[in-house]
């Protein structure tokens, strides 16, 4: 079976929304959407997900930013990569907003200043690299990579950054095989009260 990467469109929301979900809570039960959405309703986390993909305001989770892998016609894997001086932290509380969320005084705001790398613009950044399970070590995510890699080049980039919780050894270990190395980490105690996992590492890859 041959993988085929395209861009994502907009129809693509409840994927979309599915892979996001499941990156974020990178095997945990609670994750940043569940806190950012105030909900222990996969259903409703789910929804807010969609509609967050297709905000006007075009936020590190837009459909624009992502790569979709098909096999057979089917969506199996995604990869977001992002340019931190567009998709900004405004940017996203803007989109928060358009969903319907109250960002004055929200609590993921606290978390978010707490764990801000300050990251470079001349940057790009990945996330949401996930795969369909029964998909895994099929080469979907090295495709996706591989891809996004080449755009990345044809914009100007030569750095690409991930962002990856400390414990989180799978996808760790993963970028490290891709070549990213570990930069800086962020321990927070209100990130480890919230997620039960001491805080973040920023990896870098040069290309």
């Amino acid at each position: 079976m041959s993988i085929k990467i395209r861009k994502a469109v907009e129809s693509d929301a409840p994927f979309l929304a599915q892979m996001i979900l499941q990156s974020s809570r990178a095997g945990k039960k609670f994750g940043i959407y569940d806190l950012i959405f105030n909900t222990r309703n996969d259903k409703d986390v789910l929804n807010k997900l969609e509609k967050l993909t297709t905000t006007t305001a075009k936020n590190s989770c837009h459909y624009s930013n992502f790569l979709v892998a098909e096999m057979d016609g089917k969506s199996v894997g995604t990869l977001c990569s992002y340019e931190p001086r567009i998709a900004t932290k405004d940017v996203f509380c803007d989109a928060i907003r358009e969903v319907g969320v109250e960002t004055e005084d929200a609590e993921f705001l606290d978390l978010l200043n707490e764990c801000d790398f300050k990251l470079n613009t001349r940057t790009l950044i990945f996330d949401f690299m996930e795969e369909l399970e029964g998909f895994i070590d099929v080469g979907v995510l090295k495709e996706l990579m591989q891809k996004s890699l080449l755009t990345a080049r044809l914009k100007g980039y030569r750095i690409a950054q991930t962002i990856v919780e400390i414990g989180s050894l799978e996808t760790l270990l993963y970028y490290k095989k891709l070549g990213f190395k570990e930069v800086r980490q962020i321990e927070s105690e209100l990130y480890k009260e919230k997620f039960g996992r001491p805080g973040l590492v920023l990896l870098s890859y040069e290309f």
